[in-house]
């Protein structure tokens, strides 16, 4: 596991792996902190590992016990003796430690015991424990106030209030709920359901308002579609929309292998929509801007396509074409990167939202985790195991491209995880855009412009649409009068690419023949053939010369 930590407005960072773990101290300058306490002792194998929310307290499991420590001085808050720990979290205001394990039950218990437990950090009671088979959604979640938490049993949601859970002060039941997720921010507090559909019947997602539950028109919204095998609900900051990604397993018409998907947009006001993606194929990832004004959606068969919608679900801006299956906004939400990982290069196109105008564009090959850093300048790349066992290591990136400092893991070692400490939201304010490269050693890793690769016979001559692999297409402002000209239709842009691709193939053919004037009295006019004076006949001599054009 690798941990990244910020101090006093100083980044302080670990990183733990197979071989111990390590603390440091940065971005911009990366240096070992020697007066830094080393809390996570190296001979420890963690489990898990998890930051409180505002990034006070760090706790971890080790398969004997788990540990919470104060970030600031290291200092041991409590000590559980849970060998069996799988999973922990904490509560939004450190209030409560959530602690899972695996389900399991034997002859002499066919019940088994509660595997999941909460607990009071300050008191270190057992507040409750609870059963909890399966490992997604096993956590509670709780409103940013507390004052409310909520878990899913047996197609019920069970709400708890002021962390009383010995009584249920509210119930919300539905048929096969399957997912929820509450709103963020405080009162009043808003829940996305989903209920899968059957026997023909079509899928729904509702919004409801706690403790508004009673009665068929209790919901702020309702979206029901087909299509949907799973679902994925994200709120945006100031809860006041939902994005519903809609997801099936399989594909029936063969267009792709990732099955299909669908993007609707719900809002607390009762509006409800498709959203209208410009391109067929998958979506790949979905992200709200922090003022939750906007929304990123990257999608389509590569390459694929990034567009900025409104909250009207009407296009802002189109990033184009290229190879990115990833959107990360930053936390001031003054920067957004695309990214491609995964079975892609690793290039990273980075984006100052307000000019809509490109910063950088490094590569960063064989990532499986990107982050960004709390203070909105720095971001983290690292390649981790099990997705990858060799060639572990991370990177710290200044956003303008160039790499800060780099960690490569040594051979037969593995890197585990990487995790920023968080900050509680303001803290870092929002800084100008920097188009110059940031200072640094390590340089820059800026993508060189990639050729297709081309035939000897045609590498003299001129570029034509029929020797490019895909038709590529530019980034494009799509507010209204953002750019002072009239905005081309997608269609009459791919026109005008068909006619200027024809005249270049023409002169290429000819490149001796000079292109033809118009003339301005003659533009209307329709050149006309000598007439026999029979219809017919003038018929077979026009189909007879369409023949002889032809080369027959």
């Amino acid at each position: 596991i690798t941990l990244l930590f910020f101090q006093s407005y100083t980044c302080r960072y670990s990183f733990r792996g197979s071989d111990g773990t390590f603390l440091l101290r940065g971005p911009p300058k990366c240096e070992e902190n020697a007066d830094f306490p080393r809390f996570v002792p190296d001979d420890q194998n963690i489990i898990y590992a998890a930051f409180s929310k505002d990034g006070t307290f760090f706790a971890w499991c080790n398969g004997e016990k788990v540990t919470v420590v104060n970030v600031a001085d290291g200092s041991q808050v409590r000590l559980f003796d849970l060998p069996k720990t799988a999973m922990l979290e904490f509560s939004p205001l450190n209030t409560v430690l959530a602690t899972w394990q695996v389900y399991s039950k034997t002859q002499d218990n066919p019940q088994g015991d509660p595997n999941l437990q909460l607990w009071d950090l300050k008191t270190g009671s057992c507040l409750k424990a609870l059963y909890q088979k399966k490992v997604q959604g096993w956590c509670p979640s709780w409103s940013d106030d507390e004052k409310i938490a909520v878990r899913s049993v047996n197609n019920e949601l069970h709400f708890f209030e002021n962390n009383d859970f010995n009584t249920i002060a509210n119930k919300l039941h539905l048929q096969k709920v399957s997912e929820f997720v509450l709103s963020p921010g405080s009162q009043p507090s808003k829940v996305a359901v989903y209920v899968p559909g059957s026997k023909g019947a079509p899928s729904f997602v509702r919004l409801y308002q706690y403790p508004n539950f009673a009665g068929p028109t209790s919901a702020l919204a309702n979206k029901s579609f087909f299509k949907a095998d799973r679902v994925n609900l994200l709120w945006n900051k100031k809860a006041t929309a939902v994005l519903v990604t809609a997801s099936t397993e399989v594909d029936k018409t063969g267009a792709s292998y990732y099955g299909e998907q669908t993007l609707h947009y719900l809002a607390t006001n009762g509006e409800t929509s498709l959203v209208q993606l410009q391109k067929n194929g998958p979506i790949y990832d979905v992200a709200w801007s922090p003022s939750s004004t906007e929304f990123c959606v990257v999608y389509g068969f590569m390459p694929a396509k990034a567009t900025v919608y409104n909250l009207k679900c009407d296009p802002v801006f189109d990033f184009g074409t290229g190879p990115r299956n990833a959107v990360y906004y930053s936390p001031q939400g003054h920067i957004l990167i695309l990214a491609g990982f995964g079975n892609l290069r690793g290039q990273m196109e980075v984006w100052d939202v307000k000019k809509w105008k490109q910063v950088s564009k490094p590569q960063a090959p064989d990532s499986t985790h990107f982050a960004w850093c709390p203070d909105g300048e720095h971001v983290v790349t690292s390649t981790c195991a099990p997705r990858l066992r060799v060639s572990n290591g991370y990177k710290i990136w200044h956003y303008t491209g160039t790499v800060l400092y780099k960690q490569d893991i040594p051979a037969g070692t593995e890197l585990w995880e990487t995790v920023w400490q968080p900050f509680p939201d303001g803290t870092f304010p929002e800084r100008p855009v920097k188009y110059q490269a940031a200072p640094s050693e390590l340089g820059s890793t800026e993508a060189k412009p990639a050729q297709a690769y081309r035939p000897p016979a045609l590498r003299n001559k001129p570029v034509t649409a029929s020797s490019k692999l895909h038709e590529e297409e530019p980034p494009q402002n799509m507010r209204p009068g953002a750019a002072g000209d009239k905005q081309l239709s997608k269609t009459a842009l791919k026109n005008q690419k068909k006619r200027e691709a024809k005249k270049a193939a023409k002169q290429e053919m000819n490149p001796d023949v000079p292109e033809p004037q118009s003339n301005p009295s003659q533009a209307n006019s329709t050149p006309t053939e000598p007439s026999s004076g029979d219809p017919e006949t003038d018929k077979k001599i026009k189909n007879v010369k369409k023949v002889k054009n032809v080369g027959y």
